[in-house]
């Protein structure tokens, strides 16, 4: 009688064991065999990180093996088992791999198809066919779009976190990294100290010193001795954070009306400023989005302001980023002044404070949470919906996509939604976050995601000119090999572009993201269908790239904040120099009272101008 030999591999996740009943069957072409209880005399089967074997009889060969069912049967209460795959050793000595990486929970069947990656016309037999379909059927009643907000991507149809399928919900080891995160946290920052301080005025620049003594960084030391300088304010648009928003500037803006005589003390090769302009010397950052955001009013106690400068900036002798001029405002006028380095050394000094404040809203709200998470979201239920586990291409992406629906919903369960963080730490809360993303998707194109075409768009292509744009040089060294990758992947599996074109699987996976992610706006330049594989390897390349190059390099490039500011969700906040105040409100006289909050956490506190400049600000 042949004898199979299955292997079966339990995952080393905290409870991942069962102590359920665990049948198995085997489906070959050639019949099915009799379901087999896998069960070891005096022995404790499928412990947590076990991997054990069983020898399966059955009376007559089944042929080449195609599916196994998977059955877990309560032994004495519930208890779910996380499998991570079965493998099968025919009798002719062949080693199948059926991969499951997921949780079984009740009692339910589920049913594995070997590991190898095959497109939809590569499965020969209705038995494969069938399965193929019936897994797509089945995540496609698990994974189900919603409409968060009006003008949102679509997001997973989902109220809570314990409301996702077992799959992508985070894992108690993550659960508890959290926690002990943001206890870490607390316990580094001197958060009892910290929140003592918020009840009354900050005197001196000595009292954030004494927040993050234990802070011992020589990146954080650099900063915090250099922040108010013009070389790393202008550094940080190259390097920092959000080095998104800077662009070559080829035209000076009528509604930001520099001239000449305003920044001829700042230019140093003696030529005008239109010639500096045409040499490619001049920069600019704009932070229109933020013009006409409602400022948090959820305080009613605390008044909050939001701004919405307008930064040029000069590339010196030195090949360093500088600014020249800043304007707080979108509309040009006597009330909206174009601050300059010659002004007084405080009222530039606030003027630079007020556009990185901006920046940090900009980069939480768009380059973070809208253009990373959000879309990524887009990239993740369209995948599990649309391609089945065994496509290559799933098999490429998934890796890329773990806990990204999971952390999305526990943002608009804990940070985004009314009365969350957003709304009690931001001075975008209480509605002013949605209005920002809702006016940011004009801008979410397709095109914009393709790293080098988005770089050349915004004129900072050219290392020579700019030579210490590492966010570019990185970025472009990491899109080349992953769409190196990519087009390795794609020609294994797609011989022509007919093969692409014929997959109908891919075709509803993109157009799923069209539709339903991207809202089916025609501007967004998303494509509806992929007919080549040159054009598949860059959209797929673009996915990849989101979910974790462009998400590194606009949130762990700020890892030591991360870690010692808590952000217990995993991700960064602000750059680390505007932990310094910001000013959610300029005072335009030396004994006006003005508003101070800390960037980071949004805290406000009431300070004089007069006071402020006594004490070094």
């Amino acid at each position: 009688m042949p004898s199979y030999t299955v292997t079966v591999a339990t995952g080393s996740q905290w409870f991942a064991g069962t102590d359920d009943y665990v049948y198995l069957s085997l489906e070959g072409t050639a019949g099915c065999s009799e379901r087999h209880l896998l069960d070891k005399p005096f022995y404790n089967d499928f412990e947590r990180g076990a991997v054990d074997s069983y020898d399966v009889t059955v009376e007559e060969d089944l042929g080449e093996i195609q599916l196994i069912k998977i059955e877990k049967r309560k032994y004495w209460y519930q208890d779910d088992w996380y499998l991570k795959y079965v493998t099968v050793k025919t009798p002719m000595g062949d080693y199948l791999e059926f991969p499951c990486y997921r949780w079984i929970t009740d009692e339910k069947e589920i049913v594995l198809r070997d590991g190898r990656a095959k497109l939809s016309r590569d499965d020969k037999t209705h038995i494969l066919k069938q399965h193929r379909r019936k897994e797509l059927e089945t995540r496609q009643k698990m994974y189900r779009w919603k409409e968060w907000h009006p003008g949102f991507p679509l997001s997973i149809d989902a109220h809570s976190h314990s409301d996702l399928p077992r799959d992508i919900q985070f894992d108690n080891e993550k659960g508890i990294d959290f926690i002990l995160n943001y206890s870490k946290a607390m316990e580094n920052l001197y958060v009892n100290r910290f929140m003592h301080m918020f009840q009354s005025s900050w005197s001196d620049f000595a009292d954030f010193e004494r927040i993050f003594v234990r802070i011992s960084n020589t990146i954080s030391e650099y900063v915090m001795q250099h922040w108010k300088e013009d070389f790393m304010f202008g550094y940080q648009f190259l390097n920092g954070c959000n080095p998104v928003l800077i662009r070559r500037c080829t035209e000076i803006p009528k509604k930001f009306p520099v001239t000449m005589d305003m920044v001829e003390c700042s230019l140093e090769r003696n030529l005008t400023l239109e010639e500096e302009v045409k040499q490619g010397n001049i920069f600019i950052v704009d932070y229109e989005l933020l013009d006409g955001v409602d400022a948090n009013k959820t305080d009613p106690c605390t008044i909050q302001y939001l701004a919405a400068p307008i930064c040029l900036l000069y590339k010196n002798l030195e090949n360093k980023i500088v600014p020249i001029a800043i304007q707080l405002g979108q509309k040009p006028g006597p009330d909206n002044p174009i601050f300059l380095p010659s002004d007084a050394t405080y009222d530039w000094l606030l003027a630079k404070i007020w556009v990185r404040s901006s920046d940090f809203h900009i980069h939480q709200t768009v380059t973070h949470l809208l253009r990373t998470h959000l879309v990524s979201e887009v990239f993740s239920i369209a995948m599990f919906r649309q391609l089945p586990a065994v496509h290559p291409l799933f098999k490429l992406l998934v890796p890329h996509m773990r806990f990204t629906i999971a952390i999305n919903t526990k943002a608009r369960e804990q940070l985004i939604c009314e009365c969350g963080l957003f709304d009690k730490a931001n001075a975008t809360g209480g509605g002013g976050h949605v209005q920002m993303v809702q006016k940011a998707m004009k801008d979410l194109t397709y095109g914009s995601l393709c790293f080098p075409e988005e770089i050349k768009a915004k004129g900072m292509e050219s290392k020579e000119d700019i030579p210490y744009y590492y966010y570019r040089d990185d970025g472009i060294k990491v899109w080349e090999a992953i769409k190196s990758f990519a087009e390795d992947v794609i020609h294994i599996y797609y011989e022509s572009d007919d093969v692409v074109c014929e997959d109908v699987e891919l075709q509803a996976f993109v157009k799923d993201i069209y539709v339903y992610g991207m809202r089916g706006v025609k501007a967004s330049g998303f494509p509806k269908a992929i007919r080549t594989r040159e054009k598949l390897a860059e959209y797929l390349t673009v996915i990849i790239f989101t979910t974790s190059a462009q998400h590194a390099a606009v949130n762990f490039g700020n890892s030591h904040h991360r870690a010692n500011c808590g952000d217990a969700g995993g991700e960064g906040t602000a750059p680390l120099c505007s932990h310094v105040l910001s000013l959610w409100k300029m005072c335009p006289t030396a004994i006006r009272t003005t508003t101070v909050a800390c960037a980071w956490c949004g805290v406000q506190t009431k300070q004089s101008h007069r006071s402020l400049c006594k004490h070094g600000l």
